[in-house]
């Protein structure tokens, strides 16, 4: 049924035409303040403050009271009021690249939830290339609406390079696969280093020997730390390292450089890839070709993506703990706003070994002259 709308305006019911009323502002809901969550009460808007502030000057039956009627009335306390009577910091800016790749978003996404569930407003900016216009225009924008601190999700080189040479009076912080500190520049990450290490030498103690590396962008920290930790495993258990292409992270890419492996007849024993959904490509080019995984070529990830436990076969991957990676990193940027020291020491990934691996195959490293 059609919905028809009338140009002449309503009828009243006397027939005549009227516009359609504009409700006063008078005739909308008001928000609740904190002088009627205290008139509810039946206590002073400083008792009401008190609970707020968690003062411990207030018997636990009226804060009982207080708390519920904060609930039931709906009060919402402001941002200002809160930085006023705490004189705690409320609002930190997060910067980010508008890259869709897995570890960028779930930094983000888990940097807020963990903010929000600490009392703290974010401000989130996104910036694209060219970083050295964008990055400056979004600090100087956090910086006018006067946030506390800011984060910035740094995942390739040439943003980094736009922060570092950013001029903004708050604290900085960045976060950076595998990047130091500086006096004017605090970094955290994962170590993803060692996610890349537990990977290799997940194979090497498999008994692998011939273990190529499939790695993202060397742009990228995260492509360049997890090249590192896998030449540092291998060369530590004393293997010169092997195969290693450079990619864009995507399945597409990782599905064609799959084939080109099968048909040049360059399929190692064992390959690390740098994400799961390179891993995804890979195993799929593998399989068309002929080659199974894990009986012939074993294959591990890093990401441990959503579904990546339902690839066929089931995936071995890194682990990385965004929300653990949130907390710390917020506890750094308010050791920063506070003047105080704080652990900086990087969160540790996690191994979850599936079935995309298995011992090496005695007969064929004999048969390939290994």
């Amino acid at each position: 049924m059609k919905c028809h709308e009338s140009k002449a305006g309503m009828q009243n019911p006397s027939g005549n035409t009227a516009q359609a009323a504009t409700p006063s502002p008078s005739s909308r809901p008001r928000k609740v303040n904190i002088n009627d969550v205290a008139s509810a009460a039946g206590v002073s808007y400083q008792t009401v403050s008190r609970v707020l502030n968690d003062a411990p000057d207030v018997n636990a039956k009226t804060r009982a009271r207080i708390q519920q009627l904060i609930k039931d009335l709906g009060y919402r306390r402001s941002r200002t009021a809160t930085a006023l009577s705490t004189n705690k910091s409320t609002a930190i800016g997060i910067l980010a690249d508008r890259s869709a790749r897995f570890g960028p978003v779930g930094t983000l996404i888990a940097l807020e939830e963990v903010a929000r569930q600490k009392g703290y407003f974010t401000t989130v900016i996104t910036v694209e290339q060219p970083y050295e216009e964008s990055v400056a225009k979004a600090l100087e924008s956090l910086d006018d609406i006067e946030v506390d601190g800011i984060i910035v999700i740094a995942p390739v080189l040439s943003m980094a390079d736009a922060v570092r040479g950013a001029t903004i009076l708050v604290p900085v912080e960045m976060i950076a696969a595998g990047v130091s500190s500086t006096p004017s520049l605090f970094t955290y990450s994962e170590n993803q280093e060692l996610g890349a290490r537990l990977a290799t030498q997940h194979l090497i103690d498999l008994g692998h020997t011939d273990i190529a590396h499939l790695a993202g962008s060397m742009e990228w920290f995260d492509g360049r730390v997890r090249r590192r930790g896998w030449e540092g495993a291998l060369r530590d258990a004393g293997l010169e390292p092997g195969l290693c292409l450079e990619g864009d992270w995507t399945p597409k890419w990782a599905y064609e450089t799959g084939l080109r492996m099968a048909r040049d007849g360059t399929v190692p024993q064992a390959i690390f890839a740098a994400s799961d959904h390179t891993a995804l490509g890979l195993i799929r080019a593998l399989t068309e070709s002929g080659i199974r995984v894990p009986e012939d070529v074993s294959v591990v990830g890093y990401d441990d993506i959503f579904g990546s436990d339902y690839f066929l076969p089931p995936l071995t991957t890194v682990r990385q703990d965004f929300t653990a990676l949130a907390h710390a990193s917020i506890e750094v940027l308010l050791g920063a706003i506070g003047g105080r020291e704080v652990d900086r020491e990087p969160i540790a990934p996690t191994l979850v070994v599936r079935r995309s691996v298995v011992p090496a195959s005695p007969r064929r490293a004999m048969r390939e002259g290994r």
